[in-house]
């Protein structure tokens, strides 16, 4: 029976989406306007689209499981439990990374004209934590629903994040200079450096 783990899901979605939207629309409040178009007109099309399916595969299966029925595959019980684990972690890590963001918070590689260079909490250890945030929660969602729709739509998001990621860092060193070439020394993008 999936209920136990739509429930989990819909709690981690409920969670991480509270703290996003909350912090988003702070965010927005300074009425900034973004040109989306610096990250390349493809792969902002495209990574909206992934997301889209993402979304909307992942609510059908919390409201109506049996449409996505087809792509569903067995995991252990031990696997799908172990969703709420990296739900969870998602769900930290959304908070710490958003409380330490900030303002600075935006959807694109585009930085703010009022943006300050963040390099405490989780960017303390990593660049992109927010990202590290997202795969934890698609890999929640991947594990909890065992469907390979979500998994796949939540595999392409990540990697047309990770393939954004130089063109946001080179954004980033436009505007912050020599303090954030060596704040990417001493930092590891997404995983810690081993020192």
């Amino acid at each position: 029976m999936d209920v136990p783990y739509r429930l989990a899901l819909l709690a981690v979605f409920a969670v991480s989406m509270s703290i996003a939207v909350y912090y988003r629309v702070q965010a927005a409040k300074s009425g900034e306007r973004f040109d989306r178009r610096q990250e390349g007109l493809w792969l902002a099309v495209v990574l909206r689209v992934a997301g889209l399916v993402l979304w909307l595969s992942a609510l059908v299966y919390l409201i109506w499981p049996p449409a996505l029925a087809w792509a569903s595959v067995w995991l252990p019980d031990a696997m799908r439990y172990g969703g709420i684990l990296f739900g969870a972690a998602g769900a930290a890590m959304m908070y710490w990374t958003l409380t330490n963001l900030g303002k600075n918070l935006t959807d694109t590689v585009a930085t703010r004209r009022d943006a300050t260079l963040v390099t405490n909490g989780p960017y303390r250890y990593v660049r992109h934590p927010f990202y590290v945030t997202a795969a934890l929660l698609m890999a929640a969602a991947a594990l909890l629903s065992a469907n390979l729709l979500i998994a796949v739509s939540g595999c392409a998001v990540i990697a047309l994040l990770v393939l954004r990621t130089p063109k946001e860092e080179q954004k980033l060193v436009e505007k912050f200079g020599d303090p954030y070439r060596d704040y990417m020394a001493r930092t590891g993008r997404f995983v810690p450096r081993v020192r």
